[in-house]
């Protein structure tokens, strides 16, 4: 090999490792959100259990009294299921445990970005989601039969997560999710809030599908941590990684309801 050419390779080399490698403001970050995460493990006003009693959160009955409106608003969305995008396709960073389409979403809300034409087509859902406090981010998370979300961990403790089931088909005991390790069954109607920074996974081990309704609240924290928890969310909305879910949504949307007007004018 010439001296060019070594030179060319090292370049090319060097090039990728430089790509592959955390930027130095990113690596930063990070370490902010590491040293968050313990300030919010010291500072929780509801503890730090992987899953809660439904009693700390008052709020958690009135959605749960409210689950009928919001799975009739699914089901007209079920309707253009095949449509829906895998969860993959919207959020990149999920492709790391899931890369088929058997777990598909159908977005209202993530980190500051709206799905406007997706909230007109469930507005009932969208007034019942914001009356929780401190709601960061809603969705319908919808599992085809047979699918396993391997196990992961969120990306940070500063927030909480609710599932309501929707649909939730028998038996209970195949239809699942570990947080830490402890396994729970959804029901349809009633909500399950956990903290996904605890290692979790999911199976819909049956033959029908498996829908929630998917929220993100911001856990209640004292001071400090709670103004470094709403510095860091609010500066979320800034990275590259919500800023590229969010385009993907406005991209999936306008392109789901393009091809449902197709559909109904050819059913027309």
């Amino acid at each position: 090999m010439t001296s060019t050419e070594n030179q060319t390779q090292t370049f090319v080399t060097d090039g990728l490792e430089a790509m592959q490698r955390p930027s130095l403001i990113t690596r930063a970050f990070m370490r902010v959100v590491a040293l968050a995460e313990r300030l919010n493990l010291s500072c929780s006003k509801v503890g730090n259990p992987a899953v809660y009693d439904n009693a700390v959160f008052p709020w958690a009955a009135e959605i749960e009294r409210e689950w009928r409106t919001i799975r009739a608003e699914l089901e007209t969305v079920l309707l253009k299921k095949d449509l829906l995008p895998g969860f993959h396709e919207v959020a990149s960073d999920v492709a790391t445990i899931t890369q088929d389409r058997d777990w598909k979403t159908f977005f209202l809300c993530g980190y500051g970005f709206k799905a406007e034409q997706n909230i007109r087509q469930c507005p009932e859902t969208w007034h019942i989601v914001n009356k929780i406090p401190g709601l960061t981010t809603a969705m319908f998370s919808i599992l085809e039969p047979g699918k396993h979300i391997p196990h992961h961990r969120g990306p940070y403790n500063g927030v909480l997560r609710l599932h309501l089931g929707l649909i939730i088909p028998p038996p209970r005991e195949k239809v699942r999710i570990r947080v830490g390790t402890q396994i729970c069954h959804w029901d349809e109607g009633k909500a399950l809030i956990f903290d996904d920074a605890y290692d979790h996974e999911a199976w819909n081990s049956t033959e029908r599908l498996r829908v929630v309704l998917f929220v993100d609240f911001i856990k209640p924290l004292r001071f400090p941590a709670n103004l470094i928890n709403w510095v860091l969310l609010n500066l979320a909305v800034f990275t590259p990684f919500i800023r590229e879910s969010g385009d993907n949504v406005r991209a999936w949307e306008k392109r789901f309801f393009a091809e449902a007007d197709a559909l109904r004018q050819r059913a027309g």
